[in-house]
């Protein structure tokens, strides 16, 4: 998705290619995003704090819609929500993808129309399902057996619902084997390779109040190759031409999950979104016509590649320890708000903020201020070797799975979120105060 930044980064040094294309440096040592200095941000809102970029949001919608023109495309609100997120996501023409009742009723009471939601999850509650009826959510997708028969239930014999089901095309993919979800062994969906995926899809046709729309992959995250969506459109036709001839069944809908991989360092490989779209066109044109069926409409759900390169992580500097050979710069942030370099070695390139310096970069770890070894945010990284307290540094590509993935852990407060457009800052989420986390603690 580099085209975002075609126009920004002709002015711009190297490193800020990973950064949104609003970024400018009006004075040495100052970054500005959004038209707003970060260092601005941080005085008015603390830190740590996220700024989301409200232009390069949209923006990333729009080269959705422009690469995918014939496409359903839904937002994975997994990656990050809040209400102004639903509101830019209704306002750009894109569906929202949910995971939760709490994601569900967040969207639709902020005014998003429920029928262009599609709930999934490998294991919804009675609430998630009882919301979804409630408030007359677009599709939900079944990911186990069982939730036909509770979904039916719920239905009852005179509703109706929209439905897809989940299944495994047994295909690696991504960029950790934590969040590699095609392959055969774990959670989500139902294999296609051992039957079970036709049992479900056979006993969802015994239920009249259920319509059975389309089938639903998702593959994995930050896939940064084209090849393993082509080999799902494959498998995934070729069930749908297995279905055709036991069942008659011509299924309008295909859904290919997101998944798409961006760079958060420069130099990185992020999914090529435009040969994305032509080649995933043409296999699932060809796919079709050799099996005899009709094209699907597709639909897709990027998260990560909508909501990440938008969002910058600000946090002050606390202290800087030499210990051996290491220099540690700890910051008043961490695991808490950011647990992903502990789950699976995401790696970030902070930088230096809000002050200019001649010296020379050095190697350092920045680390958290969480009592774990593991609260590492970023190991190996240069700044500059005279970094000390109070400084500012911010992490770029901090848009997705940073607050939504956030704890508690240490009682620090789950950080603000301001969006920053056109010169303007403005809170979005506001800090989460030592008053919020004692009101939840009702007994003694």
């Amino acid at each position: 998705m580099t085209s975002v930044h075609d126009t920004a980064v002709t002015t711009l040094a190297g490193d800020l290619s990973v950064w949104p294309a609003s970024t400018a440096e009006p004075r040495p040592g100052d970054l500005a995003v959004g038209g707003v200095p970060l260092a601005e941000v941080a005085d008015r809102f603390g830190t740590p704090v996220y700024v989301l970029d409200e232009s390069e949001v949209r923006d990333r919608c729009r080269i959705y819609r422009d690469a995918f023109p014939d496409t359903e495309i839904l937002y994975a609100a997994k990656a990050f929500l809040c209400r102004a997120m639903i509101h830019w996501m209704q306002e750009e023409g894109l569906g929202l993808d949910v995971c939760s009742a709490g994601e569900l009723e967040l969207a639709v009471t902020t005014g998003f129309p429920a029928e262009r939601i599609v709930l999934h999850g490998n294991a919804k509650s009675p609430r998630d399902l009882e919301s979804a009826l409630r408030l007359g959510v677009g599709r939900i997708v079944i990911d186990s057996p069982s939730e036909i028969a509770r979904l039916a239930a719920a239905v009852g014999p005179h509703g109706h619902q929209k439905v897809m089901v989940r299944v495994v095309p047994g295909i690696s993919a991504g960029g950790h084997e934590k969040i590699r979800t095609g392959t055969e062994d774990q959670k989500f969906g139902l294999s296609i390779s051992d039957g079970y995926a036709q049992h479900a899809i056979a006993r969802i046709l015994d239920q009249p109040q259920l319509e059975l729309t389309g089938l639903h992959c998702h593959l994995g995250s930050q896939i940064t190759s084209v090849k393993p969506y082509l080999a799902a459109v494959r498998r995934i036709v070729g069930l749908m031409a297995r279905l055709h001839e036991q069942h008659g069944l011509l299924l309008p809908e295909l859904d290919l999950g997101g998944g798409h991989g961006i760079a958060y360092r420069p130099g990185e490989q992020a999914l090529d979104l435009t040969t994305l779209a032509r080649k995933v066109r043409t296999e699932l044109a060809e796919a079709c016509a050799a099996a005899g069926l009709p094209v699907p409409r597709l639909i897709i759900e990027p998260g990560r590649a909508v909501a990440g390169p938008a969002g910058i992580a600000l946090y002050r500097v606390l202290a800087v320890k030499r210990t051996g050979s290491h220099t540690y710069v700890a910051v008043d942030g961490g695991m808490s708000d950011n647990p992903r370099p502990a789950l699976y070695g995401v790696r970030y390139a902070p930088r230096l903020v809000g002050r200019r310096t001649t010296a020379d970069r050095a190697p350092v770890t920045v680390v958290g201020r969480h009592c774990e070894a593991g609260d590492v945010l970023a190991t190996d990284v240069e700044l500059p070797a005279d970094v000390r307290p109070g400084d500012l540094l911010a992490v770029p590509v901090a848009g997705a799975y940073h607050l939504s993935m956030a704890s508690g852990y240490n009682l620090v407060g789950r950080p603000p979120v301001a969006a920053v457009r056109d010169g303007h800052a403005r809170l979005l989420v506001r800090r989460e105060s030592l008053e919020d986390i004692r009101s939840r603690d009702v007994g003694l």
